[in-house]
């Protein structure tokens, strides 16, 4: 189910979405679509849409108060599978690579309260990836997928190969304040590439605090776009 809900913040609005939707912060993605700084004659605010595969209870309500929320941090220790679970998601993905044609190390990377991460070595890496980590983030969803059918679906796996997500996200805040400086000079948009939700929430989050730039996202699916304009400019 998608749910769309907006806040001063993005924060505020994350704590209604769990307000609302009853569900824990991390029972649910969130995916920005808008952000508009606060300014003379308009008050900031943050769209966000919310996916999630969990049943909820809507409890209209006002926005929840600020909370601290305690999130275990991440352990990066033994890289051999620790329980049945994580051997299962081991073996499952050895075997997905195996069935494309090529071969494939899986270890863990990381594990969180109901986050694992899982590394892939192998010399197909750069197929692996493929374009813009598209090929990386097919095999993801159903790694994901076969997690929810062992009865995990409170439990999310993110896969990484040759650190390629370190380095997307480091080239995307790059190309982020690069677009940002050309649309504050030009007074002007850019449309960026499509992307997935978690390289748009990147985008969103860095240019947030940009007091002269906006972002929105644009499109259907899951591949929108977002684009980048400078304050009241046409958008």
């Amino acid at each position: 189910m998608v749910y769309e809900f907006e806040g001063r913040t993005e924060k505020e609005a994350i704590d209604r979405a769990a307000e609302e939707l009853g569900l824990e912060k991390d029972g649910f993605d969130v995916e920005i679509l808008e952000t508009q700084r606060s300014g003379l004659f308009k008050k900031g605010f943050v769209k966000i849409q919310v996916h999630t595969d969990k049943p909820v209870s809507l409890n209209p309500s006002k926005p929840s108060p600020e909370t601290s929320q305690f999130r275990e941090a991440a352990v990066f220790g033994d890289p051999e599978s620790q329980n049945e679970f994580e051997q299962k998601l081991v073996d499952f993905l050895e075997g997905l690579i195996e069935r494309m044609g090529y071969n494939g190390k899986v270890t863990v990377l990381f594990r969180e309260e109901r986050k694992i991460g899982l590394k892939i070595d192998s010399e197909y890496s750069s197929i692996l990836i493929g374009k813009k980590g598209k090929n990386l983030d097919a095999l993801q969803l159903l790694v994901n997928i076969y997690a929810g059918r062992q009865g995990r679906e409170d439990m999310r796996v993110i896969l990484d190969s040759e650190n390629y997500r370190i380095r997307r996200e480091e080239s995307l805040v790059r190309l982020a304040y690069t677009v940002a400086d050309r649309v504050r000079e030009n007074r002007g948009s850019i449309l960026l590439e499509p992307m997935n939700p978690f390289d748009r929430r990147l985008i969103h989050t860095t240019l947030n605090d940009i007091a002269d730039v906006e972002t929105k996202s644009e499109g259907e699916g899951l591949y929108k776009q977002v684009r980048v304009f400078y304050r009241g400019s046409m958008r």
